[in-house]
């Protein structure tokens, strides 16, 4: 399919030929779902620890003698029926949240967030970017370009930048910038695609993706 090629300076240099595979896939929203929800699964830190009465600090000796007071038995002040004692079922450091993803999966999941992004206009090709320095500034100015296609006259939206290698000028220029992500094509997944409103792509970046769906 052709869809549009633009500058740095947003002004569109011509038409790019996109893989029909990859950019023009059937919405499978099922599919899509599944795969994200494994994906922010699989972020999740276990930080929520119960002691359990072996874990409890004190509690060897037993309170009093089994027989003779009058009182219910009991063989620590740390079992869970005591003030201070031990939590019976609770949250542990040791629970998994992990989910596997199946790798054809996670590829169609991709292709689907991409295309959703082509269908609704909210993928940018470019050519290329070049900064004369690292500078915050000159990113910046690239994105308050591209305002007239993305919108929003004060605050800029949410941009995902896929790059086809590890670029350490535009990384560096980014980082100050909250409203921009640069990820490399390799890394790229549907919760990434997904999280930003719009998705930039420098056209080598489509190379990759080729690479990695013929696999498929």
């Amino acid at each position: 399919m052709e869809y549009p090629l633009y500058n740095q300076n947003a002004e569109e240099t011509g038409k790019i030929d996109l893989p029909d595979l990859i950019f023009n896939s059937k919405m499978n929203s099922d599919l899509l779902h599944q795969v994200v929800s494994s994906l922010i699964a699989n972020q999740r830190q276990t930080l929520a620890h119960t002691k359990s009465r072996g874990e409890v600090r004190g509690g060897g000796r037993k309170p009093w003698r089994q027989k003779g007071t009058g009182r219910a038995r009991h063989g620590s002040i740390r079992s869970p029926l005591w003030k201070g004692g031990g939590v019976t079922f609770g949250p542990t450091k040791e629970k998994n949240f992990k989910k596997k993803i199946n790798k054809k999966m996670a590829r169609r999941a991709l292709a689907i967030a991409l295309a959703s992004k082509t269908k609704d206009g909210q993928l940018l090709v470019l050519d290329d970017i070049k900064l004369i320095q690292p500078k915050t500034k000159e990113m910046a100015a690239v994105l308050k370009s591209f305002r007239k296609i993305t919108g929003g006259a004060g605050t800029t939206p949410s941009i995902l930048l896929i790059t086809p290698s590890l670029r350490v000028d535009i990384k560096r220029a980014a980082q100050n910038l909250p409203a921009l992500n640069v990820i490399e094509a390799r890394n790229l997944n549907s919760l990434s695609v997904l999280s930003s409103k719009y998705a930039m792509l420098l056209k080598d970046s489509i190379d990759i993706f080729q690479k990695l769906f013929d696999k498929s």
